[in-house]
């Protein structure tokens, strides 16, 4: 719950394959963080599983955005962020609280733009994964 001090898998020590995946999205490879986050995804459970996914859903509607998929995008910038939800703020030392309102401020801009103007989005409102120190 927001607030509460996070509990659970949350507060473990992030897999190496993270610190990769986080590179690779902030880098802007989405295709490769997708591939590095659907491993540790596909064997996680229960909040650690939400969150896997939902940053993976991100990345994908970051690469669906880049190759001029407008559905693609704006679809995984709002479920992304809805699995994100279910999760504390802080996951594995990723700032999952600005990661959601980075790619909802993302989605805004989208639909305000329309498909056909969605390449001239601020890139300044391009989401970033933000490590917090524990």
């Amino acid at each position: 719950m927001p607030g509460m001090p996070d509990a659970g898998p949350c507060r473990e020590a992030p897999p190496e394959e993270l610190h990769q995946a986080i590179e690779e999205f902030n880098l802007r490879e989405w295709f490769a963080c997708h591939e590095t986050l659907e491993e540790l995804w596909v064997g996680a459970q229960g909040e650690l599983r939400d969150f896997y996914q939902g940053v993976l859903q991100v990345a994908v509607a970051l690469y669906h955005w880049r190759n001029g998929n407008f559905k693609g995008a704006e679809g995984l910038l709002q479920r992304g962020p809805d699995l994100l939800r279910r999760v504390p703020d802080t996951c594995l030392g990723v700032d999952v609280a600005r990661l959601v309102a980075e790619a909802g401020g993302l989605r805004e801009a989208l639909l305000s733009l329309g498909e056909e103007r969605m390449a001239d989005v601020d890139q300044a409102l391009i989401p970033k994964l933000h490590r917090l120190q524990p």
